[in-house]
């Protein structure tokens, strides 16, 4: 987590979290997690909030994916994110495409005090007026306000598939325009390969995933 002044004073509150504990657990654990975000938000008090989650839906993401939406419902109707008048939510949940699914979620607040921010639209090439609250969750891919790519299979050979990729986003608060970027790295599949040399295989095939998402 990380929370500062973006630009004119607007204050800022960046979160990243592997959430996929959460959706094996919605009665006890995501309850809980929830309390704290907000929690959080309530005292950084915020214009902006950027929260990026990975392995959405969890390990088991067949059975547990239908808890998805009620984690998103009660974060949106949560009192912390009521002043919060401008909502992107962006969820990569379609599992059955192995060719594109990452498990990744974006879910970006803008205040109702925050002025001028806009969002870029890729796919015309231009910076756009953010209004409303909006959730994507179908064809991210073509979605037009996002970038979205699963790393190439032979970057990580060791794993027959996987869930590794990153979003990416592009904002505008009055002169200043950053890149907000949701990326799931490979872990460490076995500590003992890790352990043989340094670095270890594992962290080549980070360096090389990460190279390939800032070349983009």
């Amino acid at each position: 987590m990380m929370a500062g002044k973006l630009t004119a004073g607007a204050g800022i509150l960046l979160v990243t979290a592997n959430v996929g504990s959460l959706f094996e657990d919605p009665e006890n654990l995501q309850k809980t997690w929830l309390r704290e975000f907000c929690q959080t938000v309530q005292s950084h008090r915020p214009q902006f909030v950027a929260l990026h989650c990975q392995e959405v839906g969890g390990k088991n993401y067949e059975a547990s994916m239908t808890h998805v939406d009620s984690f998103i419902k009660e974060l949106l109707s949560s009192d912390a994110m009521k002043d919060f008048n401008r909502v992107r939510v962006y969820l990569d949940k379609n599992y059955t495409s192995q060719e594109q699914f990452t498990a990744l979620g974006c879910c970006y607040f803008l205040h109702e005090s925050l002025k001028n921010i806009q969002q870029f639209d890729f796919r015309a090439k231009k910076f756009r007026k953010v209004v409303g609250k909006e959730v994507y969750s179908d064809a991210l891919s073509s979605t037009a306000t996002l970038e979205k790519e699963k790393f190439p299979q032979d970057y990580f050979p060791e794993c027959k598939w996987s869930r590794k990729g990153f979003i990416r986003t592009r904002w505008a608060l009055a002169d200043c325009a950053f890149d907000l970027l949701n990326i799931h790295l490979f872990h460490d599949a076995s500590n003992l390969v890790a352990w043989e040399k340094s670095p270890s295989v594992y962290s080549s095939s980070r360096q090389k995933a990460l190279a390939y998402t800032l070349d983009r």
